[in-house]
């Protein structure tokens, strides 16, 4: 069986293992099947199977459950394509087919709350992954700290242009998806720094997490300003996006390239930042392999942690080669 890329730390993998194994109330092992021999169900709810990010997240869910939860768990994954209410009818769904547990990673977190709270209110116990929801109507959030990954982002903006002593500097935000709790806190989180920077002017655009979306709004952005220092993106392919914007105008040399997320492999922020496209980019993890530990935990009767924050990494020209070679398995 190939095996997959996973950028979690081990540290927090091993926290997590230890906080999901605790004893059950009814003494079953780990591994155990539930009465009758019947398999777990456990359904995860995708926002957007088309992002790298969650591309990866669904694989190494789909890896876990393969290797350690084959006998054990039938697995299930929907892919809403970045659709609230495509998301809410597929949620509904699950509801009606009576699941043992739902992971899910929602699109927004309004619109999608209140069908979360039905689903954990008719018994479903529930997981949200790595995107909060309105209301805690789950029985276990699984995450990594957007507002620290923000604020490291926005200090490294911040020192860049400092250093580089550059008057009336202009800073691209490039936002994800708006109404999500990553734009909001990423968004949040850098601007509590790089608003300090002294005569900073900060343009905002949104491009929904896709490269695509980014290069056009960048080329926009392009024209219209011709003084642009940094780019601070809120996921490793809007960053890319830009950076393909700038290059096609000539001006990429004049701008430095932030991203978020840090995937492994040749299309992944890691080896962006190996090859020179973005200066740096910061680990996001994909939480997959907590969610899916603590689910089967969960299921077990064992007692798991209410919240799981993992913690991101800064990657550099100076660490990417060692995070590459951890997060890459031939």
């Amino acid at each position: 069986m190939s095996k997959m890329i996973r950028i979690i730390p081990a540290l927090a993998v091993s926290l997590m293992l230890a906080g999901c194994g605790g004893q059950t109330d009814s003494g079953a092992q780990t591994g155990s099947v539930p009465s009758g021999g019947e398999k777990f169900t456990i359904v995860f709810s995708q926002c957007n199977s088309a992002e790298p990010y969650r591309a990866v997240q669904n694989k190494i869910f789909q890896t876990a459950v393969q290797e350690k939860y084959a006998d054990l768990v039938d697995f299930h994954i929907t892919d809403a394509q970045q659709d609230n209410m495509k998301q809410i009818g597929q949620i509904e769904n699950i509801i009606l087919q009576g699941v043992d547990l739902l992971i899910v990673a929602p699109n927004e977190a309004a619109p999608l709350t209140n069908v979360v709270r039905q689903a954990h209110d008719a018994g479903i116990k529930v997981i949200c992954l790595e995107r909060d929801l309105a209301a805690p109507v789950y029985d276990l959030f699984v995450g990594a700290d957007n507002v620290e990954i923000g604020e490291m982002a926005g200090q490294y903006v911040k020192e860049y242009l400092e250093s580089k002593a550059i008057e009336n500097p202009v800073v691209v935000e490039m936002k994800g998806l708006l109404g999500t709790k990553p734009q909001e806190e990423r968004h949040d989180g850098a601007r509590k720094h790089i608003d300090t920077v002294p005569n900073v002017t900060v343009i905002e655009d949104v491009a929904s997490w896709l490269q695509s979306e980014a290069k056009k709004r960048m080329e926009t952005l392009i024209q219209a300003n011709p003084k642009i220092d940094a780019v601070y993106a809120h996921n490793d392919p809007m960053a890319v996006g830009c950076y393909l914007a700038a290059r096609e105008a000539g001006r990429e040399a004049e701008m430095l390239f932030v991203g978020v997320d840090g995937l492994g492999g040749q299309a992944g922020g890691i080896k962006k930042v190996m090859d020179g496209v973005l200066q740096c980019t910061f680990v996001y993890p994909p939480c997959a392999a907590e969610a899916i530990d603590c689910a089967v935990a969960m299921l077990q009767g064992k007692d798991v942690p209410e919240r799981v924050i993992l913690k991101p990494t800064k990657i550099t020209k100076e660490n990417a080669a060692e995070w590459y070679a951890k997060a890459t398995v031939e």
